[in-house]
């Protein structure tokens, strides 16, 4: 599954062999704001490649059954015990009828796309263009690549019920915090955010709790939306429980 030729993703575009090579990305020429100005007469056609994405996004997901979006770091080494978890995991929410949608990298995302598809789930993975090579892993079911993180960002939301983050970087952060603004805000609801590690997440949730909401910044109810494992069983627990309390309601 490992032999496939280097390759690079921009959006549902294939790039390989000497084609991959490319000094930018579509997101960054569209925020990047040095450099000539003749970009601005491009942004009204832009306009409709970021709608293609949507409507691209809406179509293939549409018809997804109850799922959950997972997060984690693309750097997971496969002999790394976090990717024996991510597999677990993936795993058990598809003996729970749960979809799973990842960001369809390396590392964590693939261990959990991987447990999913190899215990019969559905595997969703939701690709994105980076300025270094990287495809959807080999064990995405259905798949797709984004040129834009925010057009991706909302395919994540929409379509899934619970998210649990798995250690990771600054994406998993990003995801993390922009899925807690959106439950804080009542934008979505019955949404748990599940932080799975105890040792990696518990710093920066005792932080919160002895900075952020010490210091007002924070409530109880506030805190209350994030839950802290180690457990695959509490952690699926947790998404069944949301996804009972969102079905009385709807």
């Amino acid at each position: 599954m490992d032999e496939r030729p280097r390759e690079k993703q921009r959006g549902p575009v294939v790039l390989r062999r000497s084609r991959r090579v490319e000094t930018t990305t579509t997101d960054q020429r569209l925020l990047d704001s040095r450099g000539p100005s003749d970009w601005v007469h491009t942004d009204p056609w832009r306009v409709l490649r970021i709608q293609a994405e949507f409507v691209e996004g809406f179509g293939a997901l549409a018809e997804l059954p109850r799922a959950v979006t997972v997060f984690g770091s693309a750097r997971t080494a496969r002999d790394h015990p976090e990717y024996a978890v991510g597999q677990r995991l993936g795993a058990a929410l598809a003996e729970a009828g749960f979809a799973v949608i990842t960001g369809g990298g390396p590392g964590a995302m693939e261990a959990v796309n991987r447990g999913c598809s190899e215990a019969g789930g559905l595997s969703v993975g939701l690709g994105i263009e980076l300025p270094f090579e990287q495809g959807l892993n080999p064990w995405v079911d259905l798949g797709m690549n984004f040129r834009y993180f925010f057009a991706r960002k909302t395919m994540f939301i929409k379509y899934a019920q619970a998210f649990i983050c798995l250690p990771g970087g600054f994406g998993t952060l990003d995801e993390l915090f922009e899925s807690l603004t959106l439950v804080q805000t009542k934008k979505v609801t019955k949404f748990p955010v599940v932080l799975f590690g105890r040792s990696y997440w518990e710093g920066l949730y005792n932080w919160l709790r002895d900075a952020a909401h010490a210091g007002g910044k924070l409530s109880e109810r506030d805190m209350a939306l994030l839950h802290l494992t180690d457990d695959v069983d509490e952690a699926v627990g947790l998404v069944e429980d949301a996804y009972r309390a969102w079905e009385e309601t709807h």
